[in-house]
């Protein structure tokens, strides 16, 4: 089925999000493994292998819509020196693809493509959530301090 070519583009914007998505998070959550941090580097680890599995979705769409994935292009990794920097790194690069998503279902709303939207969706939702624990823990870092914050996200 062929498919639109300004879909096909927005969905490889996408994809070259969730690449660069799997990248930052799975090299935070070793990094936080190397700290002994085995909570964060558990949640961390599992966004890294959702956005894998986000991406593989829309690899297969774009094939289906006789487009060429491209998994070459990736953005800018945003890696943070400490704990505090890192979720803030996370935050920033949460922030800025929720613009991206919302643009991609709109433009499959638009050219009335359903099945896209519904990939794209899925996948903001979870940016989302993700978006809440990470303001989440920012929270809890100021209330407790970084020390005691750290000491609950080692066992």
């Amino acid at each position: 089925m062929q498919g639109d070519a300004a879909v096909l583009s927005m969905l490889n914007e996408v994809l070259t999000s969730e690449l660069t998505s799997i990248n930052q998070y799975f090299l935070h959550a070793r990094i936080y493994k190397n700290w002994g941090l085995q909570e964060l580097n558990s949640v961390c680890y599992k966004k890294s292998i959702l956005d894998m599995k986000q991406a593989d979705a829309l690899i297969e769409r774009i094939l289906f819509l006789e487009g060429l994935p491209n998994l070459q292009a990736l953005g800018r990794l945003r890696i943070g020196e400490d704990t505090t920097e890192m979720l803030a790194c996370d935050l920033e690069f949460q922030q800025e693809q929720i613009p991206l998503l919302r643009n991609a279902i709109a433009l499959c709303e638009q050219q009335q493509d359903y099945v896209s939207r519904e990939i794209v969706l899925e996948i903001l939702e979870h940016e989302e959530e993700h978006i809440d624990w990470i303001n989440a823990q920012q929270y809890q870092i100021g209330a407790m301090g970084i020390e005691n914050y750290l000491q609950s996200k080692i066992g």
